[in-house]
């Protein structure tokens, strides 16, 4: 059912270009372009989860001015873009929010540009689970150089890469947000199958 459905962004643990754990740093954009997509597509709630005091800070300061400050009055449509926007330290932290609102624990779908043969769903079969499932699914969505192993090891699925024409494979953690989101959920989303 499409009524359970939940995005994390997460900053940690990823990897950097060198394969090292880090946490990635917030960007402005990110918060505001996938909570746009979020809010576009009835998505039910959309996590930023990044574990320093430091970047939090920052999520807050957005949110702070959009939800309560200027940004209110200057465009109302952004403040009911960010209205659903939780912040939160770790991937941990958002299944049991989602426990919280929904009484069970979510199907955690995560992506990644690089291709593993474990756990891996197709666009065309995740469009299908997610209109007749009726636990609530989490998708978790990688910055940096992709989510670290141990969160692609937590998840239940990991959803096929997105992939392009050319050899280049590097978009945007916003850009493939609004590519996933759209593949899986949009009315029209039988033409990508």
């Amino acid at each position: 059912m499409l009524d359970k459905i939940y995005v994390a962004l997460i900053h940690y643990p990823t990897y950097n270009k060198h394969h090292e754990v880090v946490t990635t740093a917030v960007t402005n954009v990110d918060i505001h372009d996938i909570a746009r997509v979020c809010k576009t597509y009835g998505i039910k709630g959309y996590y930023v989860v990044n574990n320093l005091v430091a970047q939090q800070n920052i999520v807050k300061r957005v949110l702070r001015y959009w939800l309560e400050g200027f940004g209110v009055e200057y465009n109302h449509t952004r403040t009911e873009a960010l209205e659903n926007v939780k912040l939160v330290s770790f991937i941990e932290d958002v299944i049991k929010d989602i426990i919280k609102i929904e009484g069970e624990k979510p199907i955690f779908i995560t992506t990644s540009a690089r291709s593993h043969e474990k756990k891996l769903v197709s666009f065309e079969e995740m469009r299908k689970r997610v209109r007749v499932e009726t636990h609530p699914i989490l998708f978790g969505l990688g910055t940096g150089w992709g989510l670290a192993e141990e969160v692609v090891e937590m998840s239940n699925f990991l959803l096929e890469p997105i992939r392009g024409v050319s050899e280049y494979n590097h978009l945007s953690v916003r850009a493939a947000a609004s590519i996933i989101i759209d593949r899986i959920i949009s009315e029209r989303s039988d033409m990508y199958g």
